[in-house]
């Protein structure tokens, strides 16, 4: 009997292997040949079909999805949704051209900037659908955290003296354009060559919403080389430039639940030296910590958790100077912030690159492409020490994942 068990034991080991993995239990939207997909499970449906789909982005609750329909040429970026329970498209107005649309934080209210123009959509019959003003002038915006109000901000203009400062406003969303409703919030003093900026933009709060984030963007050519990092706390007193890096909004982000902030520092445009992945602890950005070796670069990273930041680091290239830019072969590396301990945990083969990471509840993934390919595929493995599986093919770019607070 006991020879039987073995034997029986030795042929489901052979045939389920046990480091095989299931399928992992994520959601996503996501674009292959430019058409809006999603996945959930196991199963891929396709969602639109003959257009030119990007920048899609779920609803606080997960019913809607939120994309552009847009060109090749960049001619056109009209705003769509998409309605997982109804299983169609539609736009909230008669026509929407936006590149700038941000879902509300607690409700399925969404608002976009149409050239300058802040609207936000009524609700109807539980959908996004219609519209009302609720300010002129705008450049960037955000939602407050409440849901009620946004932080916005006016681009600078430039004088005979020179570029003037950056006005930052809290207005209510149901402002409708009235002047008495414009709060000012904050006023940018800008100057050469510490804090020069025309605009302020990609704004980001922390978990505890004591304090926002963003970019103060330069003029177009110094942007691309430069921007500076700055903080500014909830009630619009204290404001601090944290560091300068370049104008990606991937590069900084907040802790899940500590006032720290992980962001890529270094200037310059090309990504082969001074990349640096670096914590500014809060309440005084004074306090900051360089975790990247000599000899590397950070080109993304993502909190894993408290403590625990992946980044996606390839060797440095000093000796490029002039010619074509050098691919920089990027794997992810966690770095534990209170021990030190850093460890590589992706593996790409020759010529491919691993980016974009994420973390979905436990998940963490990741995109992998081949060099000189826009292509690829997303990774996925169940924490540091699961196994890596392939989630997604051949797909235009990293996915939107529906997070664990979220529902479909």
């Amino acid at each position: 009997m006991r020879t039987r068990i073995l034997l029986l034991l030795t042929l489901i080991c052979f045939y389920f292997p046990m480091n095989a993995s299931a399928e992992a239990l994520l959601t996503a939207a996501f674009i292959r040949d430019n058409q809006l997909w999603i996945k959930k499970g196991g199963q891929e449906i396709q969602l639109t079909k003959d257009r030119y789909v990007y920048s899609p982005k779920w609803s606080f609750d997960g019913r809607f999805i939120g994309y552009i329909d847009g060109d090749e040429k960049g001619g056109k970026s009209d705003l769509f949704i998409y309605d997982t329970r109804e299983k169609e498209s539609y736009q909230p107005y008669v026509r929407v051209e936006t590149s700038d649309f941000k879902w509300s934080p607690n409700k399925n209210q969404l608002a976009y900037n149409d050239h300058g123009l802040l609207n936000v959509t009524k609700i109807k019959n539980g959908r996004p659908q219609g519209f009302e003003n609720v300010s002129l002038g705008v450049s960037g915006f955000e939602w407050f955290p409440n849901g009620k109000e946004f932080i916005v901000s006016s681009q600078s203009n430039l004088l005979p003296t020179g570029w003037g400062p950056i006005l930052l406003y809290k207005i209510p969303i149901e402002a409708n354009l009235a002047k008495d409703k414009m709060k000012h919030f904050f006023t940018i003093q800008t100057k050469e060559p510490d804090l020069f900026g025309i605009d302020a933009d990609y704004f980001k709060w922390s978990s505890d919403g004591k304090w926002v984030s963003f970019l103060v963007v330069p003029t177009a050519s110094w942007s691309m080389d430069s921007n500076t990092l700055c903080i500014l706390s909830s009630q619009g007193k204290h404001f601090q430039a944290v560091g300068k890096m370049l104008g990606f909004n991937d590069w900084f982000k907040w802790a899940p639940s500590a006032n720290q902030l992980a962001y890529i520092s270094g200037e310059g445009r090309f990504f082969v030296e001074n990349k640096n992945m670096t914590i500014a602890e809060m309440p005084t950005s004074k306090l900051q910590k360089e975790y990247t070796p000599k000899g590397y670069v950070d080109l993304n990273l993502e909190w894993l958790a408290k403590g625990l930041v992946i980044v996606a680091r390839a060797k440095e290239n000093k000796e490029w100077k002039e010619g074509t830019v050098p691919t920089m072969f990027t794997s992810l590396y966690a770095i534990n912030l209170k021990t030190g301990e850093q460890k590589q945990i992706s593996f790409p083969r020759e010529n491919e690159l691993d980016e974009n990471p994420q973390v979905v509840g436990s998940y963490l993934t990741w995109f992998r492409r081949k060099e000189e390919h826009n292509k690829g595929d997303v990774w996925v493995k169940n924490a540091l020490n699961g196994q890596e599986q392939i989630w997604l093919k051949n797909v235009d770019y990293a996915p939107m994942f529906l997070t664990p607070e979220q529902s479909l």
